[in-house]
């Protein structure tokens, strides 16, 4: 059973009048259960876009230090586009190295263009600002509770107390207070390579129809993100569930969310643009181009 649901003009945005909610297909393993959401008419996006980490690891984008003060740079990293197509840098990615690691802190286009532009960071490694610059590499999204301090907060010092958090409950011990910390876990990266593989195998290997999905834990949904471009949505999955995937090692249990109970939940965004304008602003973000709904991410 696929529930689809026909309301409002077509011209609705990321909503239930374009999108359709694949409860028939969701696919759980072990702590984790995820839930594809589709869009109802492919539609054309005009020009295609490249994913941050896609084009990072390509070569197609440089990233570096906007300079070598900690009080005036931290906050911005300096990012060249040589790709020829725009690129998508989402809130909440996270990068390692430079003069310490980040986390892209807004959802933002780079367009391709000669000469500099730069993208909003916070900290992700609170004891270290190196005197020399380590060349960056493109980690992952971080988890869902960490995204959601950071969307709502804006607030570096809070960003950090997470982190702590986090670090502490899995008695992870960083030098550095590093977030970067959790991921290089023995135990956690085997686990967290097993569960990506499954999830992988089972909703991306056939299927490019997929624009985002749902994710819950025991009895928490953990959240959504859902994209207007599938190829980007397609480009960004396995770095997306890797976060979520985190969460799920970290805090989760086996499933105890009912399709019922997740339909309420996705109504009080989906329904309708003002309403998922309201419920957002406090419980995730709308990153909108040319006026459009263009990515959308739930907590």
């Amino acid at each position: 059973m696929i529930l689809m649901f026909w309301m409002g003009e077509a011209g609705a945005q990321l909503t239930y009048n374009q999108l359709t909610i694949d409860y028939d297909s969701a696919v759980e393993y072990k702590n984790l259960r995820v839930i594809p959401v589709r869009k109802k008419m492919p539609g054309s996006h005009g020009k295609p876009f490249l994913s941050f980490g896609r084009a990072f690891q390509t070569g197609q984008i440089s990233l570096s230090e906007r300079g070598t003060a900690s009080t005036e740079n931290v906050h911005w990293l300096r990012i060249v586009n040589n790709s020829g197509e725009p690129v998508f840098v989402a809130s909440g990615e996270v990068v390692l190295g430079g003069r310490q690691d980040r986390m892209v802190t807004k959802d933002t286009i780079i367009e391709s263009m000669r000469g500099d532009q730069y993208i909003p960071v916070m900290c992700v490694e609170e004891d270290r600002w190196s005197e020399k610059e380590k060349k960056f590499r493109y980690a992952s999204f971080a988890n869902p509770k960490l995204r959601k301090v950071l969307d709502q907060t804006k607030n570096q010092v809070l960003v950090w107390k997470e982190i702590y958090a986090q670090l502490d409950s899995s008695n992870i011990v960083s030098p550095t207070l590093a977030y970067a910390a959790k991921s290089t876990d023995k135990k956690h990266l085997s686990l967290s390579d097993e569960y990506l593989r499954y999830f992988t195998q089972k909703m991306m290997v056939s299927d490019s129809g997929i624009v985002g999905f749902v994710c819950m834990t025991g009895d928490k949904i953990i959240g959504s993100d859902i994209y207007e471009v599938p190829s980007l949505f397609s480009d960004q999955f396995q770095t997306l569930m890797t976060g979520y995937i985190e969460q799920a090692i970290s805090y989760g249990s086996k499933n105890m969310v009912t399709d019922t109970t997740l339909k309420k939940y996705l109504d009080q965004f989906l329904q309708d643009e003002p309403q998922q304008d309201i419920f957002l602003k406090k419980n995730g973000k709308i990153f909108r181009r040319n006026g459009k709904a263009f990515h959308i991410t739930s907590y």
